[in-house]
């Protein structure tokens, strides 16, 4: 049989050659070379060492995009220099009003009340001494514990709206606000004649022969006050500094 196998040209094994691999019915395949084939990235559900440093990448470009817009990034934190700053020019007004118009109320209270009127420029401004049970200039008597909770809330409604404050002219306006609205409540709170029912004391007077509602500071300090936010949001500035057209202040 060697001999035969010798002549066809067919290999003779002696058994010191290692067999030859057994090809599988399945794959056609030798079947070590299919032990030996390891499995793809895509088979068993591994992910490419590089996946994740792209990933990174794209979240730092997008990162850096957002905070280039201003979005969530940098000076928009409430704690940003530039808010700390617009909460002391709010707060230095809101102060000066409050103090302003409480010193000027104890004065006349103490030195005016109960005499005539006292002409400062003429005819055209007096101070005269009134206890005002409305709102400002006069308006609404006889509604004291509503304006009383009126005030309170809008003075909670600016200090709350603050936190988004970056806008220095909002700053004045809010602090001019707030300076009196907090004036007038604290009449309404501790004035005669009953807590939350006191009546606000108003004292200036301008062009006299024409009947012009008697006011104080905080009245003088709200109308401004208002009259600045109107401006402003005609103008399209927003309290966090922005604009309607989207530019930064």
């Amino acid at each position: 049989m060697r001999g035969l196998q010798a002549a066809g040209g067919t290999p003779l094994n002696d058994g010191s050659d290692p067999p030859a691999p057994e090809v599988t019915a399945e794959t056609g395949r030798p079947d070590s070379a299919e032990r030996a084939e390891p499995a793809s990235p895509s088979e068993d559900g591994a992910a490419s060492p590089s996946a994740p440093a792209a990933s990174d990448d794209r979240g730092g470009r997008d990162s850096e995009e957002k905070n280039e817009e201003g979005e969530p990034g940098g000076e928009q934190t409430p704690a940003s220099p530039g808010h700390r700053r617009r909460i002391g020019v709010l707060t230095a007004f809101a102060v000066a009003i409050y103090v302003l118009d409480l010193v000027t109320k104890i004065l006349v209270v103490e030195y005016v009340e109960g005499r005539g009127p006292i002409h400062v420029i003429g005819e055209l401004l007096q101070i005269r001494v009134i206890r005002n049970s409305g709102a400002a200039f006069s308006i609404g008597t006889g509604m004291t514990i509503v304006f009383t909770i009126i005030a309170a809330g809008v003075s909670i409604a600016i200090i709350r709206t603050a936190r988004s404050l970056r806008s220095l002219p909002w700053a004045i306006t809010l602090g001019l606000l707030l300076g009196g609205a907090l004036g007038n409540l604290t009449d309404r709170i501790f004035r005669a004649p009953a807590p939350f029912q006191g009546h606000v004391v108003d004292f200036i007077q301008v062009f006299p022969a024409t009947n012009f509602p008697i006011f104080n500071v905080a009245d003088s300090a709200i109308v401004c006050g208002g009259i600045l936010a109107v401006l402003l949001a005609w103008r399209g500035y927003q309290i966090d500094g922005t604009r309607e057209s989207g530019g930064r202040k």
